[in-house]
């Protein structure tokens, strides 16, 4: 038999109302999202719940707010009996992935990517960086297309490659829109720009890194009880001190899940679990390989539904 994946989906998956069925079918789930409002000191549970979206969709919020609900799933996947052979998230993502592991404890986590979604923030001035979807080019093509725009001056790179043909760029707002130019001058299908408030997993993301340093060293962090595949190297990470590492590359390097996955797969994993809102992941991973069994939960219903179906692997 195949091994079991949990994967945790990023920024981007959150939705005002997220979780709350679980809040009102689990007692257990109301006492983690209490544990975050008390850590972070404010009510993230009413902006989970009734928002206004454009706040919640601030990186500072949006982070433990995903957090907050992928550990809430992830907990009770366990409770069912439902246990992972292999870990990974994308991009913050990785942080639920690494609770899911026993890295960092809940409110530990909660408090860490509210840090990180502030550090983000405060990184590189307001309209200063962006990012760019760049659909149906080849990976070297693009990075030898960035090279030579932050040649000139205007730092870009490639961030997020996601699945074969859905590469994400990041950098100044100058650079992504002359790579966007260029991409699509050499047979690019469709650059889409991003709505993001900063140049993610660029090194314009480098100051935000160390600060983050910082916040981890002040946090307990241990080895890993499961493996996690990390976003930065696309192999599995167990020691403490590697993956603290891992976090603060993990800021400013591409998050490599086309690597990922396929690392996943060679691993073994047949089928994987998206622990967490939305299925972005879910189509990544079938764009990756279509071989692979992919569930979603994200809700009561589908915890159940997909809990009674991993229950019939054992």
């Amino acid at each position: 038999m195949g091994k079991l994946a949990f994967v945790f989906p990023g920024q981007g998956s959150q939705a005002v109302g997220m979780g709350a069925d679980l809040i009102e079918t689990f007692p257990e789930a109301k006492e983690m999202f209490e544990a975050a409002d008390r850590r972070l000191d404010f009510p993230l549970t009413e902006l989970i719940l009734n928002g206004p979206e454009d706040v919640l969709k601030n990186t500072e919020n949006t982070q433990p707010a995903l957090l907050t609900v992928s550990a809430v799933l992830c907990a009770l996947l366990e409770n069912n009996g439902i246990k992972p052979d292999y870990l990974a998230g994308h991009s913050l993502g990785e942080y639920s992935a690494l609770f899911a592991a026993g890295v960092l404890d809940f409110e530990n986590a909660v408090y860490a990517v509210r840090k990180r979604g502030l550090l983000m923030e405060a990184a590189v001035p307001a309209g200063k960086g962006t990012m760019a979807a760049v659909l149906g080019l080849d990976a070297e093509q693009l990075k030898q297309i960035c090279a030579s725009v932050s040649e000139k001056g205007e730092p870009v790179q490639t961030a997020n490659l996601n699945c074969p043909g859905q590469i994400v760029i990041s950098g100044t707002v100058a650079g992504v829109d002359e790579a966007s130019r260029l991409a699509a001058d050499a047979g690019a299908r469709r650059v889409v720009p991003l709505s993001v408030s900063g140049p993610f997993h660029s090194l314009l993301m480098k100051p935000a890194a160390e600060k983050m340093r910082e916040v981890l060293d002040g946090l307990p962090v241990a080895d890993a009880k499961i493996p996690v595949v990390a976003n930065s190297t696309a192999l599995e990470e167990s020691s403490a001190e590697d993956i603290r590492n891992h976090l603060i590359e993990q800021l400013y390097s591409p998050v490599r899940w086309t690597e990922s996955v396929e690392r996943l797969n060679a691993l073994g994993v047949d089928t994987f679990v998206e622990v967490g809102p939305g299925k972005v992941l879910s189509g990544l991973i079938r764009k990756i390989n279509r071989k692979s069994t992919v569930f979603q939960v994200n809700d009561t219903q589908s915890l159940n539904e997909v809990s009674e179906k991993l229950k019939e692997r054992v």
